[in-house]
């Protein structure tokens, strides 16, 4: 298996960190998404990390979605999906058309913009929570650009969530049905288009499954015993320090 994917000892015990990582984080503790993104983007690439880890996003959506569904607030996923979709399907357009060197700065550029943003609404004296078209809008659009080129929608949709107040479960629940569809929304782009889901990334993801499973159930046990107020803290914190590595790495 190792010399099938030509991969050192290092690298599957990145991949096995980041896959952790992963279920870990659709679990609820959110933020650590970006960190999931540079370890597979040192291993695979950019482009080709993003297409790796798409099944492997799906698989946890799903027991995202079986396990906190009845916290869903749909209105929530109704607003930001269609220009969500719109920016999918803008972000594969130009995703397919740029070089390695300009993806990887775009996507260190859209973690550093987002961690600012989140920050920012963070330290606001205000309890007034955005309804406009225009926000919900824009921050739909943006989750679903940065989702194509870069799996990197976390720190966007975390800025919504945030902004609107929802309690922990909410948010949680949320944006698992929110994710779980626009990943399978973009899993014929990564596919048919950009070409990096193949036969021997889905064959590795199957070898990478049951850590998500266990990333995933000690992330549940962690989230039930984190307050909303520290949930909101530690998404800051380590959406920032995921941030930082992607920029000056």
């Amino acid at each position: 298996m190792l010399q099938s994917y030509n991969l050192s000892i290092l690298q599957w015990i990145a991949i096995g960190l980041a896959v952790f990582l992963l279920g870990f984080s659709k679990s609820g503790i959110k933020g650590i998404g970006i960190i999931i993104v540079v370890i597979l983007a040192f291993v695979f690439g950019e482009k080709a990390s993003t297409g790796f880890l798409l099944p492997l996003l799906i698989a946890a959506d799903i027991l995202a979605v079986v396990y906190y569904n009845r916290h869903t607030q749909w209105k929530y996923v109704f607003k930001l999906l269609p220009l969500m979709v719109v920016g999918v399907v803008v972000g594969a357009w130009l995703g397919n058309s740029i070089s390695e060197i300009v993806f990887k700065r775009l996507m260190a550029v859209i973690i550093i913009v987002s961690v600012v943003l989140m920050i920012y609404n963070e330290n606001r004296k205000t309890d007034t929570i955005p309804n406009s078209r225009l926000f919900s809008g824009t921050m739909g659009f943006l989750s679903g650009f940065t989702s194509m080129v870069g799996n990197l929608a976390g720190p966007i949709s975390n800025i919504y969530f945030l902004a609107i107040r929802l309690p922990k479960n909410e948010f949680i629940g949320t944006a698992a049905w929110l994710f779980f569809i626009i990943n399978l929304f973009k899993l014929p782009f990564h596919i048919f288009v950009w070409k990096t889901v193949s036969k021997e990334t889905l064959i590795l993801n199957s070898v990478m499954l049951p850590i998500v499973i266990v990333g995933f159930c000690i992330g549940v046990a962690i989230v039930k015993i984190i307050s909303n107020v520290n949930y909101r803290r530690f998404i800051l914190i380590v959406t920032a320090l995921g941030g930082a590595i992607m920029l000056f790495r």
